[in-house]
């Protein structure tokens, strides 16, 4: 998964001799919380969001201010060619709640954090008709094969894989999602191969 298959396209900026007034008028009617502030080529220039508004709205009563005042000068900024885990990372590191996305210096999308937790929700199959298995395995230092050769026996269909290591001991953990499916007969080849199912949940 890329940055730009999960961005948003579809841009509303706005330019840095704008008020704060006019931005957070802008903010509200499109239920935004992050403007990146471009110039008439859309280079960007800056970013500004909601809480950096609210942080300087006295002052802009009292003084005339325009965002080239209070915006942020040099934001995080990723590529639409770069890998979305990099991009969650950054936002999480930084956090931030949107990053601006540029191409040779043009602003050409954004991204927050709710469209790289949706990716990652779709890419899990979190909302798809499924079956989830927690399985804990002790002392095998590779046990997917196994775990995926009994699944495949009883004809179920893996959909995703997330690897839960414990912070000690030869133990390993593994959130298995599965298209719906009567998972008992599963449970029950995995146990009996010294696998532990320590739950199951269908959705």
């Amino acid at each position: 998964m890329i940055v730009s298959h999960w961005m948003s396209s579809d841009l509303i900026t706005i330019g840095k001799q704008a008020s704060i007034q006019e931005a957070m008028a802008l903010m509200k009617r499109e239920s935004i919380r992050h403007l990146p502030v471009v110039d008439q080529q859309m280079k960007l220039v800056g970013w500004i969001t909601d809480a950096d508004l609210r942080g300087v709205l006295i002052a802009s009563m009292l003084e005339e201010l325009t965002l080239e005042d209070v915006m942020i000068r040099k934001p995080f900024t990723v590529h639409p060619e770069m890998p979305l885990e990099e991009a969650a990372r950054i936002l999480l590191e930084k956090r931030v709640g949107g990053l601006p996305i540029v191409k040779d210096g043009t602003l050409v999308g954004v991204i927050t954090t709710v469209d790289v937790l949706s990716a990652f929700i779709t890419f899990m199959g979190l909302f798809s008709d499924s079956t989830r298995l927690d399985i804990k395995v002790s002392g095998s230092p590779n046990p997917l094969p196994e775990i995926t050769r009994i699944v495949r026996l009883h004809g179920a269909e893996i959909i995703s894989v997330c690897h839960l290591p414990f912070e000690e001991g030869p133990e390993y953990s593994y959130s298995i999602r599965l298209k719906k499916t009567d998972v008992k007969p599963i449970i029950a080849d995995l146990e009996e191969h010294g696998i532990e199912v320590i739950s199951y949940l269908d959705m």
